[in-house]
C-alpha cells in the first residue's frame, strides 16, 4: 500500500525541498513530488524535517552484546534494534582482531542474518587482525598478526559479499597480498598503522580511499613528518571518518579536519556498546568500564566509544558549527559514498529504502522513521 509523507522539509542528500511529498510503498521510496495522490494514507510530519536514516559503518555492540565477544545473530539483532533507537537504520557490525574461527563465525552469522531479515544490516566491518602491533590500541596482541597468503585468500573467499570494509595496516602486507585484497572488491580502510606520509600516499595511489577513525591508532601530523594524518588531509580522494565524542579527538582538531576534508569527512560511532547500559566489560585481554560517559580500561586509557550516531550528528551541529543539513550528510550520503553504496542508500531518492530520520530545526530531537517491506 502506498503512503505519503507530508508537511515536512525534505533533505534529500542533494538538496533541501519545501512543500514536497515523499511517496513510499513496501519499504521503498517511489517518488518525491508536489502533489498528494487521491485516496492515499498520509503521514504528517507537522513541520519537522526528514532525511535518510543514519549509516554506521563501525559499530561494535548494541545495548547488551558486543559482536567480537559474541559473533552471533542475537548480537546482530541487538545492534540493529539498539541502533534504530538513535536514528541509525543501516549498520556494519564490526569484528575486531580475532582467531580465524571467530572471523568465520562472524561472517556466517552476518550472512545468515541478512538472508533472513534484509532490514538494514549491510554486512560486516572486519577491523584487523592484520594490523601493526605498535598501533593495535585495544586489540589483543595475541590476535594481531601479519597475513599469510592462505589466510587472506580464505577470508576473501569466505567473506565474499559479507565483508564490506576491512581495516588493515598496509605496511604489513606484501605487494601481492595488497593487490589480492584490492581486487576482491572489499573496501580497504587504512588504520592501526605506523605508515609514514610517503608510505600512505603510495598506498592511497594504489586504491585505498578510506582511513579508520582519523587521528586514532595512526601516525600523527608534525611539521617534519606529516604521517598518515597529514597524508589523509592532503589527499583529496581519501575519506576520513571520525569519532566525534570530544574524547577520541578534541573538537578543535575535528573542526580543522572538516575544513580540510569537506565532503570526505563523515561520522562513525565505533561504539563498544550503545546506550551506556553496560558499565563494565571484560573479554579476552580487553577490559572497559564506564567513567564519566566514556569507556576506559583499568589503566585509565580510552577503551572504546559509547557515542551513538545521533549524538555524533548533534555534536557536529554544535561543535563543528555546521548547518543541520551538513551534519546530516556526515551520517548519510557521505558514508554511503565512502563504501561505494551511494546509489543504494543514504538519500531520499526513488528506489532507495524508506528509512528516515525526522528532526527539528536544531537537531535536538531526532527520531527514526522506518518502513519495512510488507
Amino acid at each position: 500500500m502506498k503512503q505519503a509523507i507530508v508537511n515536512g522539509t525534505v533533505h534529500t542528500g542533494d538538496e533541501i525541498l519545501n512543500n514536497q511529498i515523499v511517496i513510499i510503498k513496501n519499504g521503498i521510496i517511489l517518488s518525491v513530488q508536489k502533489e498528494v495522490p487521491n485516496d492515499i494514507p498520509t503521514i504528517d510530519l507537522k513541520g519537522k524535517h526528514i532525511a535518510a536514516g543514519f549509516i554506521d559503518i563501525q559499530i561494535n555492540g548494541g545495548e547488551q552484546f558486543n559482536f567480537s565477544q559474541f559473533p552471533t545473530q542475537e548480537t546482530i539483532q541487538d545492534i540493529h534494534d539498539s541502533s534504530l533507537k538513535y536514528g541509525t537504520t543501516h549498520t556494519l557490525p564490526c569484528l575486531i582482531s580475532a582467531s580465524n574461527e571467530s572471523i568465520h563465525q562472524g561472517i556466517e552469522a552476518i550472512r545468515n542474518y541478512i538472508e533472513k531479515y534484509k532490514n538494514g544490516v549491510l554486512g560486516m566491518h572486519l577491523e584487523g587482525p592484520f594490523l601493526n602491533p605498535l598501533k593495535r590500541g585495544a586489540h589483543s596482541i595475541k590476535q594481531v598478526r601479519k597475513p599469510s597468503d592462505t589466510e587472506l585468500e580464505e577470508i576473501i573467499r569466505y567473506g565474499k559479499d559479507v565483508i564490506k570494509v576491512i581495516t588493515i595496516a598496509p605496511e604489513c602486507f606484501t605487494e601481492d597480498q595488497l593487490d589480492m585484497l584490492l581486487e576482491s572488491g572489499i573496501v580497504i580502510s587504512a588504520g592501526h598503522s605506523t605508515m609514514t606520509y610517503d608510505q600512505a600516499q603510495y598506498y592511497f595511489s594504489k586504491g585505498i580511499k578510506l582511513v579508520t577513525h582519523l587521528f586514532n591508532a595512526m601516525t600523527q601530523f608534525s611539521h617534519r613528518e606529516p604521517g598518515l594524518v597529514g597524508a589523509s588531509f592532503e589527499n583529496e580522494s581519501v575519506y576520513t571518518p571520525i569519532i566525534l565524542d570530544g574524547a577520541h579527538c578534541d573538537y578543535a582538531a575535528a573542526r580543522l579536519a572538516y575544513k580540510l576534508k569537506k565532503d570526505k569527512f563523515f561520522l562513525i560511532s565505533d561504539a563498544t556498546f550503545l546506550g551506556r547500559k553496560v558499565t563494565n566489560f571484560k573479554w579476552d585481554s580487553f577490559d572497559a568500564h564506564l567513567e564519566n560517559g566514556f569507556y576506559r580500561n583499568d589503566e585509565g586509557n580510552i577503551a572504546g566509544a559509547s557515542i551513538s550516531m545521533e549524538e555524533a550528528v548533534q555534536n557536529a551541529y554544535k561543535h563543528l558549527r555546521v548547518t543541520a543539513d551538513e551534519a546530516i550528510k556526515m551520517a548519510t550520503s557521505r558514508v554511503a559514498s565512502a563504501i561505494n553504496m551511494k546509489n543504494e542508500i543514504g538519500k531520499i531518492k526513488p528506489g532507495f529504502p524508506a528509512s528516515f530520520v525526522q528532526f527539528n530545526d536544531d537537531l535536538s530531537i531526532i527520531e527514526t522513521l522506518k518502513f519495512n517491506p510488507n
